[in-house]
């Protein structure tokens, strides 16, 4: 993949690659601020700016109107690492992309007004999504579980209704321009504009916006975990379910891939080990899942499921822990994890040939590391061998690793 890069003398970092397959432009911008940034009593922030900044810049008042006339789209995420916004128009109005992107970098409009409609959005998605949903407030729960001091120990939408309710226009402020700025920024632009064209109109509309004082990120090391941990929890839930979690490495070790593989092993597709074994043949769960957090500090690895009927939530963690010793104990057969490894390449390449995941895979891997990682996943992936991937489960499933909830259907 050819890519391109340019720093604009405000710190902006500009990632590129040109497809010439599609007539669209995508830009991607990452902001190197996530839910992890937040203070412990003003949590929620970074997902509430994500709704601010489409509730208007200095000089837009309405973001949505001039894209969808543009033929354009948009939309954002947020997670504990990033805040990621992204917008696809047709190359001809391409810069009415570049307008919108760095005007609400340069400046929100900020008014009582607007903060009290987003946090009115915010506060009714917290309700709806942890609060009147089943099993919402999980992540409520196994992250305070898991970490003591690390701030991961909140979910992105907020650790409490309050802190958004509570929000200030401004402390609102004060987070913008600590974090929302072009020297703690990627901008990945992708699809069909070339390489001078794009560094043309980076530094005409962003070139401008001034750098910012950035505070140096200073987060509290979790200390590693000496014993096991639960907790039991009574809901008025329509079946019962265990979450299992254990403390693993970040998205920037290199065992990353190993622990990516162990969870493909245990739960991607019909054929992996606890869906075939604990699902279909032995009819423990009705379903279960397993999942790496792929946190730019050390994360976890999860593990979810539904007993069946008649099933106990301790019979179903023995079944777990049976398929967990298994790897800790037998190394995994080549063919099982060559299947695995062809699984990812096929979904890199596949997802690779969409110019908007490219742009928003560009951004992650300049971000976090150089944009040319992209084209380096595969053959890490390809590099990990059976012998590792059995003691990364020896390290990693032991008991005092783990943390335990028990989610109870209240009867």
């Amino acid at each position: 993949m050819k890519i391109n890069k340019h720093i604009l003398s405000n710190g902006l970092r500009l990632v590129h690659y040109q497809d010439l397959s599609t007539q669209m432009v995508a830009l991607n911008i990452v902001y190197d601020v996530g839910a992890r940034d937040e203070h412990p009593e003003h949590t929620g922030f970074a997902h509430l700016f994500e709704h601010l900044m489409f509730g208007g810049s200095v000089n837009i008042p309405d973001y949505d109107a001039p894209l969808q006339s543009a033929g354009g789209e948009n939309n954002a995420w947020t997670n504990n690492d990033i805040t990621n916004y992204y917008l696809t128009v047709p190359k001809s109005n391409v810069e009415i992309g570049f307008w919108l992107e760095s005007d609400r970098m340069m400046e929100l409009a900020f008014s009582e007004q607007s903060l009290e409609v987003q946090r009115g959005v915010v506060m009714e998605e917290f309700k709806q999504r942890c609060l009147n949903q089943p099993y919402g407030d999980v992540g409520h729960l196994i992250r305070p579980l898991a970490y003591e001091v690390h701030p991961y120990r909140w979910p992105t939408i907020g650790k409490d209704l309050l802190h958004i309710e509570q929000a200030t226009l401004e402390e609102v402020k004060s987070f913008f321009y600590r974090f929302y700025a072009p020297n703690n920024a990627v901008l990945a632009i992708t699809g069909n504009i070339s390489w001078e064209e794009a560094v043309r109109l980076t530094e005409k509309w962003f070139g401008p916006i001034p750098r910012r004082d950035v505070p140096v990120r200073q987060l509290p090391q979790e200390p590693v975990q000496m014993k096991e941990r639960r907790q039991v929890v009574k809901r008025p839930v329509p079946l019962d379910a265990l979450f299992m979690a254990f403390h693993m490495c970040s998205r920037e070790h290199p065992d990353y891939y190993a622990f990516d593989i162990l969870s493909d092993i245990l739960s991607n597709g019909r054929s992996s080990r606890l869906n075939r074994r604990l699902v279909q043949e032995q009819k423990l769960f009705s379903g279960i899942d397993a999942y790496v957090s792929g946190t730019r500090d050390a994360g976890l690895l999860h593990i979810s499921g539904k007993p069946s009927a008649g099933v106990s939530l301790e019979q179903a963690e023995a079944a777990v822990r049976k398929e967990l010793q298994e790897l800790q104990q037998v190394a995994i057969e080549e063919q099982e994890l060559e299947k695995v490894k062809n699984k990812f390449e096929s979904t890199q390449i596949f997802g690779n040939i969409n110019y908007l995941n490219v742009a928003t895979n560009l951004a992650w891997f300049e971000l976090t590391g150089q944009a040319e990682d992209i084209d380096r996943e595969v053959e890490r992936y390809r590099a990990v061998t059976a012998e590792r991937l059995k003691t990364v489960a020896q390290e990693t499933f032991r008991e005092e690793n783990s943390v335990v909830l028990y989610y109870e259907k209240d009867k």
